[in-house]
Order: C-alpha cells, then structure tokens, then sequence
C-alpha cells in the first residue's frame, strides 16, 4: 500500500511513455507540463472519462480498464486524422490498491510506448473509481478531419466490425462461456484506435468520427454537422464470423447499429475518389467496407432488397439511459 499521493504518482507514473513529437519540454513532476509545438502543426485534444459501473464492470482490473480508456481515448484523435503526441491522467480512486494500480500503470505504460506517446502531468484525489485521459495530438494546419465536411454522392466507409464490443459486454452481463467470448470481450476491453488508418484516409475523406455511442448515433452527428441525409444498406454492415454465430443475424444487426463502443471509424469519401481510396488501402491490415452514400435530403434511410424506410439514430445517451454497463 502506497503512503501518499506523491508517492502513488511517483511509485505508477513519474516516468510513462515517450514523447516521438520531441515538443515535451518539462512532464510530470512540476506545477504544469512544458510543450514547444512543432513549427506548422496544429494542436488538437480531447478529454474521456470512464467510471466504474458505468464503463466498466466493478472488480474489473487495472490492465484491462488501462486498455479501455487508452483505446478509447485515442480514437478521437483517429477521427480527426491526428498523429497522437502526449497525454494527462486524473485518476479517482477508493484506495491505492497497489495490485490494482501495478496492473494499470505497467498496461498503460505498454500502450503508452506502442503509440509513441507521454503522459505529462494530471491529478489523483480519493473517491468512486473514475478516470479522466486527455490526449493531445498534432495535424497538418487545417487538416484535421471534421464532422461537417459531408456532401451529397460521397460513399459512407467505416474501419473493422462493428457489434463486437456490445457482444463481449453481455457475455459479462449474462456471465455467457464459448468458444467466441474471449474474442469478444478483447473486443469490449481493447480498443484499437485506428491511427494508422486515418492516417491513410486523410487525403481522400471529407468527414469522420468514431463510433462510441452506436453507428446510428454517431454517423447522424456527421449528418446534422453537414447538413445533409444518408442512405445505408444494413445488408452491408461488417459483421464479425464470431458475434453472428453467437447470437446470429438479426441480433449482431442491431447491436452494429445501436451497440456503440466498438471504437471504429465512420468516414465519408467522395465517390469520385473511391477508387483512389481503394489502392492507398490495398496492403492495409484494418477492414474498410462501404455501407451507403450521403444524400442531399436530412434524416437516415435503409435501403435493402428493393425496399425504403426511415430510421430514428438511435445510440446511447448518458443523461437518458441509466447504464452503460
């Protein structure tokens, strides 16, 4: 058991990760961090909370909640085409469970390097487990991928499977056993933020965002920045061969829809430049499917086997729905 806060951060995280940018001038240690921005680049952040019961299941450990909220967080500089640079912890914490934080802070440490990125400073208090991750990433000026830039023609792409992360957390919630729960709740646990396949996008798509709320939730914040509608055949959702056997077609659909926190991509691309987008992804290891086109009229179309219906963005909402978990 740790004596102190100043020994817990001492102890867990003086020293995580590395700084690949070269613009961490002071990190964790002083009353603030020190960052000299690289010439041309601009700066983008984003702030995640993640809370025990609401996030997370209770008695989950230290490992896996640092893979949770790593993956989660660094999705949105993903969605934004940023190269991720640095980051701030504030953890919340019952106790200083030392097993607990051992497993956190070694699991971060891991991503940390993996992504190329430091923790430069934040804060620890005593309370109900909660933990806030703010990253920080730089793009090219005027080059970050925005939400409003959809337009009526341009094919609707999103990254991987969807469904995936919904799926593992009810193999926890109904404590289910087989042969695909493994692979599911890797899926719930580890997110993988697709940096690498933003990266390669960049130049060819016109909006993006990352699906945490539901691919319905999340592909209509792109439709109302953009002022525009979108036709969707459900038949062409990603799919994974390990959720449809477990619990078959039409409950992977829905959860594909509405199950939210697979943190995947959701893009936007003029059809003029598919093919273009086709090639700079020909050797690229992450899935990219086309599953619709913008259209000029507001609101969400399905489209499938000769017949048309309207759809509300259904997803899921803090302030309206009680749990996550």
């Amino acid at each position: 058991m740790v004596s102190g806060e100043f020994e817990l951060i001492r102890r867990y995280f003086s020293d995580l990760g590395y700084d690949q940018s070269g613009s961490v001038r002071l990190a964790v240690g002083d009353d603030c961090a020190v960052i000299a921005p690289p010439a041309n680049r601009d700066l983008v952040l984003s702030i995640d909370t993640m809370v025990e019961g609401v996030h997370f299941l209770a008695g989950t450990s230290g490992d896996k909640v640092a893979s949770r909220l790593f993956g989660a967080a660094l999705s949105d500089l993903a969605a934004m085409a940023a190269t991720p640079a640095f980051f701030t912890l504030a953890l919340t914490l019952p106790s200083t469970d030392s097993i607990w934080l051992q497993a956190f802070s070694v699991r971060l440490a891991e991503l940390a390097r993996q992504y190329g990125v430091q923790l430069i400073g934040g804060d620890t208090t005593r309370g109900p487990l909660t933990l806030s991750i703010q990253v920080h990433g730089w793009t090219h000026p005027g080059k970050a991928l925005l939400r409003s830039g959809a337009r009526p023609g341009d094919r609707i792409f999103v990254t991987g499977t969807l469904g995936d992360s919904k799926g593992g957390l009810e193999t926890q919630l109904k404590n289910i056993h087989g042969a695909q729960v493994p692979y599911l709740q890797h899926r719930f646990y580890t997110p993988e933020p697709r940096i690498d396949t933003a990266l390669l996008i960049a130049e060819y798509a016109t909006a993006a965002i990352d699906v945490s709320d539901g691919l319905l939730a999340d592909l209509n914040h792109i439709l109302e920045a953009s002022n525009v509608g979108a036709m969707i055949n459900p038949d062409e959702l990603p799919i994974s061969a390990e959720l449809h056997q477990w619990v078959g077609a039409a409950q992977s659909r829905e959860w594909a829809l509405t199950g939210g926190e697979d943190f995947e991509l959701c893009f936007t691309v003029p059809a003029i430049l598919e093919p273009k987008l086709s090639w700079a992804l020909r050797d690229h290891r992450v899935g990219v499917t086309c599953i619709g086109q913008i259209s000029a009229k507001p609101g969400i179309l399905f489209s499938e086997g000769g017949r048309v219906w309207p759809v509300e963005p259904q997803g899921y909402n803090h302030f309206i729905n009680k749990h996550k978990v």
